[in-house]
């Protein structure tokens, strides 16, 4: 949108009807705040901070044709429904420079019912890059007020790298070693498989970078291609709207969850594959639509959950099958799919703290720090186990690769 016009000087007493009205702006420039907080402050002489909401819906109706529809929609709400009769100006700066306290959210959630303008999904009239943002924003966010929210201030800057990247990386990697062991199916089962240094083992545990790097390799085109599904189609959408930073946590500690959880429950196994990320992103997705059932309004909503759980469930079946499956490269066994169970773990309780609090500060959450918590002390035991237990156990583990 356009750059605010510059604001005139205002006195103290000078009328509201008497000040230049500036374009629209999605945030708040400088400019645009010094000239809201000369309004703001002709109805406080006092500098408390607060004005009247009588005098804010006022304000509002003169110089509601420079904000954006949605965001005067929720200011109009904020006031309607503030029993303390007062709005904070901090408020509403929070609101134009798309920040949002928690009090501020709790506000504007208790008068959500006071909104009156026709959804988001009956809007006519917009572009396929708007449709698609729409589209985002339903299968995501279980309420009317934060779709809204989304869809003004989503810019695409910066678009989801992070889930394209990895994914690119992956498959990179396959092909690679499709092409050096000439097999692309079941490349799991090649005798020269467990030699690359990407892949956990348990001989080689004291190389750390393995515990994250196992993601790049797969058991096989079948196993790369569900996995690849399944994170660009729920983890992009996730990223576009929680942000890189978010999404690539879970992610990342569901892979790191993944193989400790392999490293302390399937002693002597392997791990390769992304599932332990990809399962992390989609069981925090998927208890979120159960949590907020009917707030989620994207199409075929059961069936969809269905056909994911289908989904998980055939590559869970086919990951104990080759575990349990005779291996290529005795006495060491086939990759283990304890990693499967670490990523859903993760999911249903870091991840789902994250997809609750959209645009919501995590560490005002005390479920996150609880849940933080004991993913920290889980680690931290699990690191100690491959220190001591297996010397301590006397456990005979398969030769190195």
């Amino acid at each position: 949108m356009g750059d605010p016009s510059p604001a005139p000087a205002v006195a103290a007493s000078a009328r509201a009807e008497d000040i230049e009205v500036l374009e629209p702006a999605d945030a708040l420039p400088m400019a645009a705040e010094d000239h809201w907080k000369a309004l703001f402050d002709q109805f406080d002489p006092e500098s408390t901070g607060y004005i009247s909401t009588e005098r804010f819906r006022g304000l509002l109706q003169r110089h509601g044709s420079e904000l954006d529809p949605h965001k005067l929609e929720v200011l109009l709400a904020l006031a309607d429904n503030n029993s303390d009769g007062k709005i904070c100006y901090q408020d509403f700066v929070n609101l134009m420079s798309n920040k949002r306290s928690n009090s501020f959210r709790q506000a504007i959630l208790q008068g959500n019912r006071r909104l009156c303008s026709k959804a988001l999904l009956d809007e006519t009239g917009l572009s396929l890059s708007q449709r698609l943002i729409r589209h985002v924003a339903y299968e995501t966010l279980p309420r009317e007020i934060d779709r809204k929210w989304y869809y003004d201030s989503y810019t695409c800057c910066p678009p989801p790298w992070f889930m394209i990247a990895i994914t690119i990386v992956e498959v990179a990697f396959f092909l690679y070693n499709g092409v050096v062991l000439d097999r692309f199916v079941l490349q799991v089962t090649h005798p020269l498989y467990l030699k690359n240094s990407l892949v956990y083992h348990p001989q080689l545990r004291a190389q750390a970078w393995r515990y994250l790097t196992y993601i790049f390799m797969h058991a096989g085109i079948e196993h790369l291609g569900l996995n690849v599904v399944l994170q660009l189609l729920v983890g992009v959408p996730l990223e576009m709207v929680h942000g890189a930073l978010r999404i690539g946590f879970v992610y990342l500690a569901g892979v790191v969850a993944g193989s400790l959880a392999v490293s302390v429950a399937d002693m002597t196994a392997p791990v390769v594959g992304s599932s332990g990320g990809v399962y992390a992103l989609v069981s925090a997705h998927l208890a979120n639509i159960v949590m907020n059932w009917s707030g989620m309004k994207c199409q075929f909503k059961l069936l969809r959950m269905a056909v994911a759980l289908i989904c998980m469930s055939f590559e869970f079946g086919r990951a104990v099958w080759l575990r349990f499956h005779p291996s290529a490269y005795p006495p060491c066994p086939h990759p283990s799919f304890v990693a499967h169970l670490g990523g859903v773990v993760v999911g249903i309780t870091l991840g789902v703290v994250i997809l609750r609090n959209y645009e919501q500060r995590l560490q005002d959450q005390s479920l996150w720090w609880i849940f933080l918590s004991i993913y920290i002390i889980f680690v931290l035991f699990a690191i100690f186990w491959n220190i001591f237990a297996y010397s301590l156990l006397d456990l005979k583990l398969p030769p190195p690769p």
